[in-house]
This record gives structure tokens, C-alpha cells and sequence, in this order.
């Protein structure tokens, strides 16, 4: 496993505080194409409740709300929360640690953890809290990034030197047999890996138009189709909550273990 920390985390600053100065200078957001499909992948029907951990500036909460979910939206950042509380859709937002989720044990159909895990201080925890809160047939959808992505990592380091940084306070990479292993250990089943290879099929309009815009995307989006499992860019777990074992387990690419 790789880390990589910023200056703020070495100066003292609070993880809290250091995305609350993120996010007066930038947004953390994708297409809206790709959130909607995140939402297929893990089906909840309308009606059901969906937690977006560490959700940023929410805007997949907002879509899933749209679609007649109970969408919640938790992030530690107050000022990520602004953007998202401030449309009018029925969603519901808390400003709260993923590794702490306010929410009682089994409460929760369906959880989202998209790239966030990998940023928290203690991910295996994140992970616990996860398989807490969500009801005993409840599932997972949790995207972490791969260390060795083909035309991610690999394809950066070739031109540059340097594995790929977002910026964030902590950012982390690892292989796709780690991260399962992290989530297994944190009372997780994994019920299928999909690959992400930063191309999503356009689901809307402005999205269509925006792809029309880059044919390159199509090319990139070819490639990431036979690109291999292991080797793709990020890793989607779709999970359910299984037995959290008690045991002491030493893993040795999770310094946390």
C-alpha cells in the first residue's frame, strides 16, 4: 500500500479542517452520468434508505433523492455539506466521521463509500462502521482507487515519474486483493468486483453532449473494457455485511492490521 500525505496533516490541522479549506477552492465532483450509474449498480428501490458516506459535495445524494430514495448524505466537511444543502431536493445531510457514523447498528439498506475510504485515518474502521449500519440484507457499493491501474498509476508514473496525487489531505492506493482483504476483515461479503476505468456510459443529455465533445473518451473507455480486473483504474466492491471476526489477523500490506 502506498500514502501519501499533505503538508496540513504534518503541520497539525485537523483532517476536518483541511477539507473545509478544500472545499472554499474546489469542488469534489463527478459527472452526474456516473453517480446514476453507481446507483444501478447497487439497485435501491424507491422508498429505501441510502447513506452516502463521506459524500462530499453530495451530489449523488441529491440524484438518488430524485429518484424517490431516502437518500442521507454524511461528510466531515461542513463546508462540502453547503453545496448539497443548499438545493432543494428531500434529502437529508449530517456533518459527521465516517469512522463514527451517527447512525444506529442495522439501520440502513443501502451504503455508498465512493473513493472516500482510502482518505479516512483509519480505513479499516471505516469499514466496521459500515458493515454496523447497514440492516442484515442491506448492501455496500464502496469504490477504492488501484495502485497498479493501467491507464491510471501506470500510465502517470510512465509519463511523469510519480504516482497520481488528488490533493486531498491523505490519499491512498493499493492492489484490488488488498482492499478486499480490508473490507473482509471489517465484517464485509464481497459479492462482486466491477472495474472503473474513468469512462462511464453518458446517461444524460448535458453528459452526451460533453462526451460528443472528447471522442477520446471513447477510445479510453474501449481500452478500460478489456483491460484486466487487476489492472483496472479503480475497484467498485458491491458487499454485504457479514461475521466480523474477533481474532487477530495480520495482513502486511495494511499497516493498520
Amino acid at each position: 500500500m502506498l500514502e501519501i500525505r499533505h503538508r496540513a496533516l504534518h503541520d497539525g490541522q485537523s483532517i476536518q479542517d483541511a477539507y473545509d479549506d478544500l472545499f472554499q477552492t474546489r469542488d469534489l465532483l463527478m459527472r452526474d452520468s456516473f453517480y446514476l450509474w453507481l446507483i444501478e449498480l447497487l439497485g435501491p428501490p424507491p422508498g429505501s434508505t441510502l447513506l452516502d458516506v463521506a459524500c462530499g459535495n453530495g451530489r449523488l445524494v441529491e440524484l438518488a433523492a430524485e429518484q424517490g430514495i431516502r437518500a442521507m448524505g454524511v461528510d466531515l466537511s461542513f463546508e462540502g455539506l453547503l453545496h448539497g444543502s443548499a438545493d432543494a431536493s428531500p434529502a437529508q445531510w449530517i456533518v459527521g466521521d465516517g469512522q463514527i457514523i451517527p447512525f444506529p447498528a442495522g439501520s440502513v439498506d443501502f451504503v455508498m463509500s465512493i473513493g472516500s475510504l482510502e482518505h479516512y485515518d483509519n480505513p479499516l474502521q471505516g469499514v466496521r462502521e459500515i458493515a454496523r449500519v447497514l440492516k442484515p440484507h442491506g448492501r455496500a457499493c464502496i469504490l477504492l482507487p488501484n495502485m497498479f491501474g493501467l491507464m491510471g498509476n501506470i500510465r502517470y508514473v510512465r509519463r511523469t515519474g510519480e504516482v497520481f496525487d488528488d490533493e486531498q489531505p491523505r490519499q491512498r492506493y493499493a492492489t484490488r486483493a488488498t482492499w478486499q482483504t480490508m473490507l473482509e476483515m471489517g465484517g464485509l461479503l464481497i459479492d462482486e468486483v466491477v472495474p472503473w476505468g474513468e469512462v462511464t456510459r453518458p446517461r444524460t443529455t448535458s453528459d452526451w453532449i460533453w462526451s460528443a465533445l472528447r471522442p477520446q473518451k471513447a477510445l479510453r473507455g474501449a481500452v478500460a473494457a478489456i483491460t484486466p480486473l487487476n489492472l483496472a483504474n479503480h475497484f467498485i466492491f458491491l458487499a454485504r455485511p457479514g461475521r466480523v471476526s474477533t481474532a487477530p489477523v495480520y495482513y502486511p500490506m495494511l499497516s493498520w492490521s
